[in-house]
């Protein structure tokens, strides 16, 4: 089976938690999965950014982005937080590969069209996955930072739920996890929704009981089921060690976000 795995940057910020993800990982891939990890890193990038004296905005859940913001996020996702969890996976015996969203083209990206004007945020317009395939055929990972190059030759900050959506619909993907630092979508009487019907988000995000961060997130959802990929689910980071029983109906945390 094909699994995409997003992790968020709080995920990320956590080494315990890291770890439990890597091994997880690692045994989806000793099972002869093919595994593809799709990361952000915003905790890291706005940390970087208050250092190099910068205000973080963000409009509906996205980073407004300059172009001093978006070199500072080519070095922090494409660089440390990319190579950090290069790493963790290694220490669990699992080869990765390093990549960012640019590399071998494999996703070209567009200004993201929005009102007020976000700058150098990008939005996915096409992908080709022949260097997932080859980098699968050697039995590694690859570890995909959530930057995408334009037609324009220009670097996007793409949001990484958008990304992750992505990958799993250009490889076909069986599964698209999102690995969060939540328990799953939080219904209006504030527990968690176990399944969620994309018919559903409409109306949860008019009544904001959806906002911010998990916007783009179920947005992404929706798009990865639309266009094919089998099962995606929001799964808390702690219990990464789930993933391997992630296609039958055992698991009980997070959410399954369902087309109908």
């Amino acid at each position: 089976m094909k699994f995409v795995v997003k992790l968020g940057g709080t995920t990320l910020e956590n080494p315990e938690v890291l770890h439990q993800c890597a091994r997880a990982i690692a045994e989806l891939v000793k099972d002869g999965n093919q595994v593809a990890v799709v990361h952000g890193g915003g905790v890291q990038l706005t940390r970087t950014l208050k250092q190099l004296g910068k205000q973080s905005e963000f409009i509906a859940g996205l980073r407004v982005t300059d172009a001093e913001t978006r070199d500072a996020a080519l070095m922090v996702l494409g660089g440390r937080v990319n190579k950090f969890l290069v790493a963790a996976l290694g220490s669990h015996g699992q080869s990765a590969v390093g990549l960012s969203g640019g590399d071998g083209l494999i996703f070209r990206a567009r200004k993201k069209r929005t009102g007020p004007d976000l700058g150098f945020v990008g939005e996915i317009v096409s992908s080709d996955p022949r260097w997932l395939e080859a980098i699968w055929k050697m039995g590694s990972v690859p570890v995909i930072s959530s930057i995408a190059l334009g037609f324009d030759g220009e670097y996007y900050n793409v949001n990484a739920d958008e990304m992750a959506a992505a990958c799993a619909a250009a490889c076909k993907a069986d599964a698209l996890v999102f690995l969060t630092d939540v328990p799953g979508v939080l219904g209006a009487d504030g527990e968690v929704m176990r399944w969620l019907s994309v018919d559903q988000i409409a109306a949860l995000t008019r009544d904001e009981v959806i906002k911010g961060g998990m916007l783009p997130k179920l947005s992404a959802c929706r798009e990865a089921l639309l266009q094919g990929v089998k099962r995606v689910r929001i799964l808390p980071a702690g219990e990464a060690a789930l993933l391997p029983d992630l296609c039958n109906s055992r698991v009980v945390y997070g959410t399954e976000v369902l087309v109908a």
